[in-house]
């Protein structure tokens, strides 16, 4: 009989379109609470059964503290218990524990820990500095934000071994192969493993494993995201590579420049649609007036307009 646990449900769930919602700020450059929820609502509504507020999607790293409590707030509030809430928490140990801890007070059942921002991460010093998190918050199911390809299997399976509410892994390093190897080092069946880098990155870590991907696109076009999902879980990857090539032109895009637009080109689409405006904060920049055409003609493309 097979061992269950209190975190398997939170885990089933991770295994599906996992939304980055964008931070929608007003022309005063406050958050914009009504988008935001707006927003959330949407995506959920759509279908979405799994929303990360303070994703870098979400300019977490251009928020300060009260403003990304204020974005969870607003997410669990949206949500209303129709989709699961993943909080992205990170910076010091002692921050990230104290926006966890927020997060689970709040009404989330789980965080994602942001990749660590430090110029010297050792292996040791990456598996203690997400094993003090998770055990503060013994409560709450952990995702791993994986970006180094220096991470192994190995490290992933001592996390495991020594938290249970570990339970997923954001793989975010662009190598299919790679993350193959990662997966069957730490355990294929003991995380459900997210493809990290969106949609069309996808398809490759689906084959290897992967069942569920992140998403920005789903701001814009949640059905698209969601066809994508469905074809990549029956195993129809012929069906998954049509949506690819109708999303190509807008992800590579959002891609250009080292991913400089990553933020700038969902909004963009977003302000296109009315749902809000496309402010982005430094180091993001607002677009270009060709960019924006380009954006036009992907909405248009998709009729969404």
């Amino acid at each position: 009989m097979p061992v269950t646990s209190r975190f398997d449900e939170r885990k089933r769930r991770l295994s599906g379109v996992v939304a980055i919602p964008v931070t929608p700020f007003d022309a005063g450059g406050a958050v914009d609470s009504e988008a935001y929820g707006h927003l959330v609502d949407r995506v959920i509504s759509a279908g979405v059964d799994v929303v990360t507020p303070n994703g870098n999607t979400g300019e977490f790293y251009a928020l300060d503290e009260t403003e990304a409590r204020h974005c969870l707030e607003v997410t669990v509030k949206a949500a209303a218990g129709r989709a699961s809430v993943v909080a992205g928490v990170g910076h010091d140990v002692r921050t990230a524990i104290g926006a966890a801890r927020h997060a689970g007070d709040a009404g989330a059942g789980l965080v994602m820990i942001h990749q660590p921002v430090h110029p010297y991460v050792s292996a040791e010093g990456w598996v203690e500095y997400h094993r003090a998190i998770a055990a503060a918050v013994p409560e709450l199911g952990v995702v791993l934000y994986v970006r180094d390809a220096r991470i192994e299997g190995e490290q992933l399976a001592r996390l495991a071994d020594a938290a249970e509410n570990v339970i997923g892994v954001k793989y975010a390093v662009p190598d299919p192969v790679r993350f193959a190897s990662v997966a069957r080092g730490a355990g294929i069946d003991r995380f459900a493993w997210i493809a990290g880098l969106a949609e069309l990155s996808a398809p490759g870590y689906f084959a290897v494993g992967a069942t569920g991907f992140t998403s920005g696109l789903v701001n814009v076009a949640p059905s698209l995201s969601l066809e994508m999902f469905h074809a990549l879980r029956n195993g129809d990857f012929a069906g998954a590579m049509v949506v690819w090539e109708r999303i190509r032109p807008f992800e590579e895009l959002r891609a250009a420049d080292g991913n400089a637009n990553n933020v700038s080109v969902v909004k963009e689409a977003l302000a296109q649609l009315g749902l809000c405006r496309p402010d982005v904060r430094p180091p993001s920049r607002a677009l270009t007036s060709a960019e924006r055409e380009r954006v036009s003609s992907a909405l248009d493309g998709w009729g969404v307009f």
